[in-house]
């Protein structure tokens, strides 16, 4: 199928599903509230994720030949998408929704085995094989990326922006590695956020009413997130029964991926590492994200968050050109570090520099 008219198609139908499910929202109470942590104006409907999900249901079960790998994957993100909802509307404990997150992972990795079995020539010392960690490791990893693209989703725009990006950069890595399958599952889910940011970020070239992503999203962003990195990376565990292997597909190295979710996953492991220096749960909620800062120095929602979608689109480049020329993987990790000890070092000095920042622009303004 042509990949434009998937494009076209997963946009309209999940603009269809937003006009469907925002009085659904007020009817069940399904909206989210102002408060402390949530400045925004008046309650707003829950349903940006909802939209995204059906969107992709609907698509993939028209499109893709529906083998016991993608009917699990869509099992476990159904699963994963009522808990989120029920999250949503309920405020679930954190530790019963961690438990839900393990039991969606394993449906996945224990039920497809859907796992990460190596890690790739990292050291140049050859290929890192994990055997027995594989699936504990996978799990983490589905977890680890669901509570990511949660965090981050702290002003209009940004979780659809930085989703946008990754799935971007799987059709491109798709594309580069003769991938069929995740090229098809990024290319309907980028298509599924296209109208949900629009939403989002209240672009009024037509009246549209305000829309949320809800933890359904974001939890369904970071499942699905990985889910295709796997299949990028380990494409003999998906191919098997519907889309024949071929000589011409070539695995993506692990490194590369690690750039297309760079952004919400330094954010989080930076955010959590300042919790618990401070003693503190890792999981407790707080305004230090990434995008507070930004805006604490001043600068705009819209600014922050083209600011921060640019970084991640250079990271997404830079990632994908390293991969491209084949760069040694040893090298590709020792600059994804760098970057990370970069910003870890600037949220450690994250007031003076915010000081700086105002100064400045105080003085241009004068």
């Amino acid at each position: 199928m042509n990949i434009w008219m998937v494009l076209i198609a997963a946009t309209a139908v999940s603009s269809v599903l937003c006009n469907l499910l925002i009085p659904m929202a007020w009817k069940t109470a399904l909206v989210d509230h102002p408060c402390d942590r949530k400045q925004h104006v008046g309650p707003v409907p829950l349903v940006g994720g909802l939209a995204v999900y059906g969107t992709m249901v609907i698509m993939m079960m028209a499109i893709l030949p529906l083998d016991v790998n993608i009917r699990l994957f869509l099992v476990a993100a159904s699963f994963m998408v009522l808990i989120g909802a029920l999250d949503d509307r309920y405020d679930i404990d954190a530790g019963v929704r961690f438990i839900a997150q393990m039991l969606a992972a394993a449906v996945v990795v224990f039920g497809a085995d859907v796992q990460i079995t190596q890690l790739g020539n990292l050291f140049g010392t050859g290929v890192i094989e994990l055997g027995a960690m594989s699936m504990p490791f996978t799990l983490l990893c589905i977890v680890a990326a669901m509570n990511a693209y949660n965090m981050i989703d702290g002003i209009d725009g940004l979780l659809g922006a930085l989703a946008m990006v990754a799935f971007a950069g799987v059709s491109m890595l798709a594309l580069m590695h003769q991938q069929q399958l995740p090229l098809l599952v990024a290319t309907i889910l980028f298509g599924a956020l296209i109208p949900y940011l629009i939403r989002n970020v209240g672009v009024h070239f037509r009246p549209v009413r305000k829309i949320f992503m809800g933890d359904s999203g974001s939890m369904l962003v970071g499942f699905t997130a990985v889910w295709m990195l796997v299949m990028l990376t380990h494409p003999e565990q998906l191919l098997e029964s519907w889309f024949e292997v071929s000589p011409d597909i070539v695995p993506v190295r692990p490194v590369a991926v690690l750039w297309l979710i760079a952004v919400p996953l330094m954010d989080m492991f930076a955010i959590m590492t300042r919790r618990i220096m401070k003693g503190q749960s890792p999981f407790k909620p707080d305004r230090e994200h990434l995008h507070h800062i930004f805006m604490r120095a001043g600068f705009s929602p819209r600014q922050t968050l083209a600011l921060i979608s640019g970084i991640a689109s250079f990271k997404l480049v830079l990632g994908l050109t390293l991969e491209w020329f084949n760069v040694p993987e040893v090298i590709v990790l020792s600059i994804f570090v760098a970057i990370f000890v970069l910003y870890l070092l600037m949220l450690k000095n994250i007031w003076t520099i915010v000081s700086w920042v105002r100064q400045k622009r105080d003085i241009e303004s004068s």
